[in-house]
């Protein structure tokens, strides 16, 4: 498939997904009417969190199936729809645990409430409460929508339990991950490397790229010996993917990242540049700006060249070829297709070359 016809292949992929989203919220704002107009309302401010995006969980659920010989757009559709549902659900309470009132400069579940209720002059612990309430609500409808959307693909009995597995396996690990998050983010010692790329895992890769991928295949009827290679494939290339992920935060770009690059430091989050860097001797010169909330700019850049010098840049850097390279070595097992292999190679490749 050549490049031009991969990308109406894509986006007719994604309003296949869309539509779904659409149905599901269509759906739910009408049995919300019985409860009461505000109810509604919760709903509609949640359809405009999880609307645009790029899609990407569904995308490796497609990545997968199609490469595998699945040709059930609508089933594949359905559980796409799943895994983005799942995405609304875990950022909406992640920004909830973060107390965050807007992602990407728009104002979230929880800053939309947040706002409404200050303009009618509620004081301001008051509406920040109201936006919290609400976004920890929306996150569980969210939440038990995602396996809504899994029970109403139409496939084998076998395979909708087997995809149901799958499903509450990446919840149960994505809250698992979370709750290290919250505790290392609080732990006055800084963590270790190994400690951070277990969290990471935990809290992002399994639901982004591990279990998407292998639903995917699931799906698509593959052996048992497949799906579980497409996982580990998955938890090596989302273990990268984190890591360019704490690179970027610090030495990316804000009109690449869409954010900017002075959150990270501020904030003192923990990741593998910073747990590094805490077993250096420059350590004494860069923990005084970690979580400095008032961080400015000259004090980001004597950071980021402390982090340069004393190697935690090369060391996450390395980090990323090797978990990239064993995400391939897993690709070059008997149990792999060529076909499946040249579909998830690329993966790595786009992985490698945020970090260039």
């Amino acid at each position: 498939m050549d490049g031009e016809h991969l990308r109406a292949r894509t986006r007719e992929r994604h309003e296949r997904v869309d539509a779904v989203l659409d149905g599901f919220f269509s759906l739910a704002k009408r049995r919300a009417e019985s409860v009461g107009s505000r109810y509604v309302d919760l709903w509609s401010v949640l359809e405009r969190n999880s609307a645009g995006g790029k899609r990407f969980r569904p995308r490796m659920v497609f990545t997968a199936y199609d490469a595998l010989g699945g040709d059930d757009d609508d089933a594949v559709a359905g559980v796409g729809a799943a895994f983005e549902l799942l995405h609304t659900a875990l950022i909406v309470h992640d920004d909830v645990i973060d107390r965050d009132f807007s992602r990407r400069g728009i104002p979230n579940v929880s800053g939309s409430y947040r706002d409404t209720a200050t303009t009618a002059g509620l004081s301001t612990p008051a509406a920040e409460h109201r936006g919290m309430s609400a976004a920890v609500i929306a996150g569980d409808l969210a939440l038990t929508g995602a396996s809504r959307l899994l029970m109403q693909v139409r496939c084998g009995g076998g395979v909708q339990a087997r995809l149901l597995d799958i499903l509450d396996e990446a919840i149960f690990v994505s809250a698992g991950g979370e709750m290290v998050d919250v505790e290392l983010s609080l732990s006055p010692e800084v963590p270790t490397v190994d400690e951070i790329l277990d969290m990471e895992r935990a809290k992002t890769a399994v639901y982004s790229f591990e279990a998407p991928l292998q639903a995917g295949a699931v799906l698509a009827g593959a052996p048992e010996a497949v799906v579980q290679a497409v996982g580990e494939f998955g938890r090596e290339v989302g273990v990268a993917y984190q890591v360019v992920d704490d690179l970027l935060g610090v030495f990316g770009t804000e009109e690449s990242t869409g954010k900017t690059t002075l959150g990270d430091l501020r904030e003192g989050k923990r990741t593998v540049l910073i747990a590094h860097a805490a077993t250096t001797d420059e350590w004494f010169a860069i923990q005084p700006f970690i979580g400095k909330a008032d961080l400015s700019v000259d004090e980001a850049a004597h950071v980021r060249a402390r982090l340069e010098s004393c190697g935690a840049r090369s060391f996450a850097e390395s980090l990323v070829e090797q978990h990239a390279r064993r995400a391939l070595d897993v690709l070059d097992g008997p149990e792999v297709t060529d076909t499946l292999r040249a579909a998830l190679s690329p993966l790595v490749a786009t992985v490698l070359e945020r970090v260039r």
